[in-house]
């Protein structure tokens, strides 16, 4: 595919002006044989920085597999798809992951397509099943590849590299470095590109904050320090509170709520479709406080993450890294903080900068900026972004800058309303129709 085709759609579908050095480096790199092991934090841009090389490396469309993308996880999975569709026309692509109608993905690959995104199970699935002829093949990418290729992967791995005969080019990412790499991968004189070390390093736009909790259980510090970060603010700053365990999660989340706070919940036991809903209203501003295992520490796309705070210590240096790098992503600046109970020894590699003391008598009035309302149509019920704009504003009487992100996924949708009118605006919105479908419609608790 020809640079002057994708290049400019960078720029009007994305909004990014001018490629960073590690983009231009990758697409430079494109030309040579060789196959590319990119190193680079959270947040530099590294998606993009594989997708581009990908395309200039494509045929013309000729509706058999030409690229495979793979990633660890589901949310990755849709981010990556998301974005090559913005700037690849001309290639159909298709994304296959669990919890994903398995219908809809024969559906589409009965259809023919150029390129696919998948996570390494969902893929393999489909490639015995023979729903896919993948010995097309030419381009793979390992997105993340050092947990693609950790224990719980690698037999699956190696079964569909060993599939993919007709390979030619392996592009490798990842934000830290990893161990050695298994020989099914049969690299071809690789070049390693390593930016992890460089001058613009998130880092050096990283806050680090100790917090001391003067009880083991730290809800209440945890609180107190949600108070002070908002005050002075009319809504709640985007953070996300990680912990090791799902357990963990439930029981920071719920006790949040309580205390009215806009907090949404996050793990890997949650279905597909509540974890859609929870990382919408996240990005959307209905609840701009996440509570997540490490789940939410990589490859999923969420944008302005003012802090990041660690409620349990991560359990490793990598985990560590992929939880700071949630924020100070491109160039912005993050501040994280690290709850410390009064039995804990601080982690070696948990550098901090400073200690805090919250006060406790610092409360703030910060709520959410909006409010998330559901629509139980979505893309396979030919429902739009558009249509949903339309319907709120002539149906809903809703100014049309009062609305927020819509968001709309197979078989619903979920729209940001601007949380004054938004219990008005559902209200009225029910019993109507849209696009001649009368779906249900309500505000997500």
């Amino acid at each position: 595919m020809r640079e002057k085709e994708f290049l400019p759609r960078v720029k009007d579908k994305l909004g990014i002006e001018e490629l960073n050095e590690m983009q231009r480096k990758m697409m430079e790199t494109a030309s040579q044989p060789r196959d590319i092991i990119l190193l680079s934090p959270t947040g530099s841009g590294k998606t993009l920085a594989f997708i581009l090389p990908m395309l200039k490396i494509l045929k013309p469309s000729t509706g058999r597999v030409q690229s495979v993308i793979i990633a660890p996880s589901r949310e990755l999975v849709l981010q990556i798809a998301g974005i090559i569709r913005k700037i690849a026309a001309g290639f159909k692509t298709t994304e296959l992951y669990g919890g994903h109608k398995v219908e809809d993905e024969v559906n589409s690959l009965s259809a023919g397509t150029d390129i696919i995104v998948a996570t390494p199970g969902r893929l393999l699935d489909h490639i015995e099943r023979r729903n896919i002829d993948v010995l097309p093949t030419r381009i793979l990418v390992l997105d993340e590849f050092d947990k693609s290729l950790e224990l719980g992967f690698e037999k699956e791995m190696k079964k569909i590299i060993a599939r993919l005969k007709n390979v030619s080019r392996i592009l490798l990412t990842s934000a830290t470095k990893s161990t050695e790499l298994p020989d099914f991968l049969n690299l071809t004189n690789p070049l390693t590109l390593d930016y992890t070390g460089s001058g613009d390093s998130p880092r050096v736009r990283m806050r680090v904050h100790r917090v001391d909790s003067d009880i083991n259980d730290k809800l209440e510090t945890l609180h107190i320090l949600l108070e002070n970060i908002s005050a002075g603010h009319d809504s709640h700053q985007r953070s996300i509170i990680f912990v090791n365990h799902r357990e963990s999660a439930e029981r920071v989340a719920s006790y949040l709520k309580k205390k009215g706070l806009p907090a949404v919940l996050y793990h890997g036991a949650l279905d597909q479709k509540d974890r859609e809903k929870a990382l919408a209203m996240f990005n959307n501003g209905s609840r701009p406080i996440l509570v997540a295992t490490d789940l939410a520490a990589r490859g999923l796309d969420i944008e302005g993450v003012r802090n990041v705070i660690h409620y349990h210590q991560p359990l490793s240096a990598e985990a560590w890294t992929h939880r700071n790098g949630r924020t100070a992503r491109v160039e912005a600046d993050g501040d994280i903080y690290l709850l410390i109970g009064p039995q804990e020894d601080i982690k070696e590699y948990a550098e901090y900068d400073d200690t805090l003391y919250p006060d406790p008598e610092k409360k703030t009035d910060a709520g959410a900026t909006f409010e998330t309302i559901y629509f139980s149509a979505g893309k396979r019920e030919k429902i739009s972004r558009g249509d949903i704009v339309g319907f709120l504003v002539k149906e809903c009487g809703i100014e049309a800058n009062l609305i927020g992100k819509i968001e709309v996924y197979d078989h619903y949708a979920l729209a940001a309303v601007d949380s004054k009118v938004a219990g008005e605006a559902a209200s009225e919105a029910k019993g109507k129709k849209i696009k001649g479908i009368k779906p249900i419609i309500s505000i997500i608790g």
